[in-house]
């Protein structure tokens, strides 16, 4: 999870199913190296960030039937590190990677929300931890300097390296691992943050309009919000 300095505690070694048998839902900590590293609380505009980007990406997903989004705290496994990524998404291929309580192998997407304290270990250590597990796309988003870096694994490398991928004219992301799904990155900044219904109109249109139109017919109520007749 991208909320804090790493603070490793007085903890014996352990194997990650060790790891996850010691810590519960309620636990800040990640598995590296086969020691525990523990993280501290996140800041409110990072939660902000987090509880934008999850159902927005969430909802996307699941009226498309791509796969599945998770936010922390949820665990995904890769070769040495157990890893609590803020949001990750889950292609339906990759659908047998899912376990109960962690992800064993790569996301197809994960995003990390930048702290102070967490600069150099999402920047730096989990940039290549991810890069070289194979996560197709890497999120970085930095709250405080208004700044979001999207990157991609190039298909034609070997070994495979990340590629930043820009922003077109109009300050929208085209996200690869998610197919059709677009961000505008000055969402991310906005005070307050987007309404998600609102996002969602505008990047899915007017099937997701459709949709909403629907569900208010099964529930008895007019697209006005009135009840039918």
């Amino acid at each position: 999870m991208s909320t804090a300095e790493e603070r490793p505690v007085t903890l014996p070694r352990m194997t990650y199913e060790e790891f996850l048998e010691w810590a519960d839902e309620d636990t800040l900590a990640e598995w590296v190296d086969g020691e525990v590293v523990m993280t501290s609380p996140a800041s409110d505009r990072h939660q902000d960030v987090v509880y934008f980007l999850v159902p927005l990406l969430n909802r996307f997903v699941r009226f498309h039937g791509l796969g599945k989004v998770q936010g922390a705290p949820f665990q995904m496994k890769l070769a040495q590190n157990g890893r609590e990524p803020d949001v990750l998404f889950l292609a339906a291929a990759h659908a047998d990677r899912l376990r109960p309580t962690y992800l064993d192998g790569p996301a197809d997407l994960v995003v990390e929300v930048i702290s102070p304290e967490s600069e150099r270990r999402d920047r730096v250590q989990k940039f290549f931890e991810y890069q070289a597990a194979g996560v197709a796309e890497y999120w970085l988003v930095d709250p405080l300097a208004r700044v979001a870096e999207f990157y991609q694994l190039e298909p034609r490398d070997e070994p495979r390296f990340y590629r930043r991928i820009a922003e077109d004219e109009y300050g929208v992301y085209h996200c690869a691992a998610i197919p059709g799904f677009w961000l505008r990155t000055e969402w991310l900044w906005a005070e307050p943050l987007p309404d998600i219904e609102d996002a969602l109109l505008e990047v899915i249109g007017q099937a997701y309009l459709d949709q909403l139109t629907e569900r208010a017919r099964r529930h008895g109520l007019s697209p006005k919000g009135t009840a039918a007749e």
